[in-house]
């Protein structure tokens, strides 16, 4: 009889037990919902996600789709308006930035602008000057024209500077007017870089060449 009074309590323990586990069960559901649910804000914004904050800057130049293309520049001239000949164009892609025809093909406008004085500038080690009308083209909107106004006098002096760095050889082959032009591009989208923070220019054109 002593015995079996004794053994009698073991299924209150087993009751505890049962109790505890259920416990620890709920706890873990409880947090399992609690993450699972971070996790579904994070990824839809609402828990201020990274992705959701980034906002394209408004006050930076964009791409313009082909489709919206002008048919007259900011400059007044039209498409093809730069009146270079296949041997005076000349294009080149900006570093660091989604430029131009290589990349865009007919997917972006070409946006034209005139400089409106003509460059003259002894050659390097020459006898002979050279004196260009230049255009430019971008397949951005016209914030960087904009920007090419406002800076109009770095960009001159860029360009001046380029031109009188250039040997008789460059000016007197298509190759080496290519090459120019390309050279111009870099020196023009250096300024607005610099000035700006952002250059934009795709292409040079040469809208008259002498060279004497």
């Amino acid at each position: 009889m002593s015995d079996k009074a004794e053994a009698a309590p073991a299924p209150k323990k087993k009751g505890k037990l049962v109790k505890i586990l259920g416990l620890v069960l709920g706890v873990g559901v409880l947090v399992g919902g609690g993450v699972g649910a971070g996790l579904y804000a994070a990824s839809s914004g609402m828990a201020g996600g990274a992705h959701g904050a980034a906002k394209e800057d408004p006050n930076k130049p964009h791409l313009v789709p082909k489709s919206e293309q002008k048919r007259a520049g900011a400059g007044g001239e039209g498409e093809g308006g730069h009146g270079g000949g296949a041997e005076e164009a000349a294009s080149s892609s900006h570093g660091g930035l989604p430029t131009p025809e290589s990349m865009a093909g007919d997917k972006f406008a070409s946006n034209y602008y005139p400089l409106e004085k003509e460059f003259t500038s002894n050659l390097q080690d020459s006898t002979h000057f050279v004196q260009v009308g230049v255009a430019i083209s971008t397949p951005y909107d016209d914030k960087v024209i904009e920007h090419m106004k406002t800076n109009d006098i770095a960009i001159r002096s860029a360009v001046l500077m380029a031109l009188g760095d250039t040997t008789e050889e460059q000016v007197f082959t298509s190759q080496g007017k290519q090459q120019l032009a390309r050279r111009l591009v870099a020196a023009i989208n250096g300024v607005l870089e610099q000035k700006e923070g952002f250059g934009g220019v795709s292409n040079v054109y040469f809208t008259n060449f002498v060279v004497q």
